[in-house]
């Protein structure tokens, strides 16, 4: 049975880095479907996974075949998508990458979206574990791209703005009836006790914090010297802190 995951937070809270750790925990118990939804798609870069297409592309590349009718006669829009999308998965022992990119042309995608959300949908029941690194904001939220999740992890910093944003992703959850089974606050560069006016935000939203994870200077050293974070040393702050919120929520 596969175990979804997404982290959604605000842009600059850390949400891709936790995304990596976990994705790099997760996979020495099982096999892992990474999915990029941010259109920065930095994920492949902490991951220290290669890049050569994404879903944006894929999908621009089918609006113009169908545009200039250059789709070969009797293959469906549905098995053309499927063909591509495996097409753009990046594979590796024990973690796959899927980056969604980013639409490139005007017009509405609904459709498309639509196709590829069944695609992925299906891709993901074949492994242990799907990670999803969100969208920065509620984005993916509003669109329903990421539905049916086991867990939702809502990265916020330290900073009021970043506790709101996640309650506000929580209510717009509920408003959709996207289904999740559990919801947790991660506050990332965090301090302990936590300041009184980010308490007061966390207890005023009714989140769950699952999780502080502090400062880490070697993060700033291996994004400056371009090393995949997920080389981060066992003593890594970072890295102890994400394993500690990977074993409350039963995954380790």
């Amino acid at each position: 049975m596969t175990t979804t995951i997404a982290i959604a937070g605000k842009g600059g809270s850390g949400k891709t880095t936790i995304s990596a750790l976990l994705i790099k925990l997760l996979s020495q118990k099982g096999a892992v479907l990474a999915i990029d939804a941010d259109p920065a798609t930095n994920l492949y870069l902490a991951l220290g996974l290669p890049l050569n297409d994404t879903v944006g592309k894929v999908r621009e590349q089918m609006a113009k075949a169908v545009k200039e009718r250059t789709l070969e006669p009797g293959v469906a829009k549905q098995d053309y998508l499927d063909i591509k999308i495996a097409e753009a998965l990046v594979e590796s022992p024990q973690v796959d990458l899927l980056a969604m990119g980013r639409p490139e042309g005007p017009g509405c995608y609904c459709a498309a979206n639509n196709m590829i959300r069944a695609c992925i949908d299906r891709m993901g029941k074949g492994y242990d574990y799907v990670v999803i690194d969100c969208e920065a904001g509620m984005e993916h939220i509003s669109r329903q791209t990421t539905r049916d999740i086991d867990i939702m992890l809502l990265v916020s910093d330290l900073s009021v703005r970043g506790i709101l944003t996640a309650a506000n992703m929580k209510s717009l959850m509920k408003e959709l009836r996207t289904y999740v089974e559990k919801v947790h606050l991660v506050v990332n560069r965090g301090t302990e006790p936590l300041p009184p006016k980010i308490a007061k935000a966390i207890e005023e939203s009714s989140l769950k914090v699952i999780g502080i994870i502090p400062e880490d200077p070697k993060v700033r050293e291996f994004d400056a010297a371009g090393i995949p974070l997920v080389e981060l040393p066992d003593d890594s702050l970072l890295k102890k802190a994400v394993a500690q919120i990977a074993k409350k929520l039963g995954l380790l």
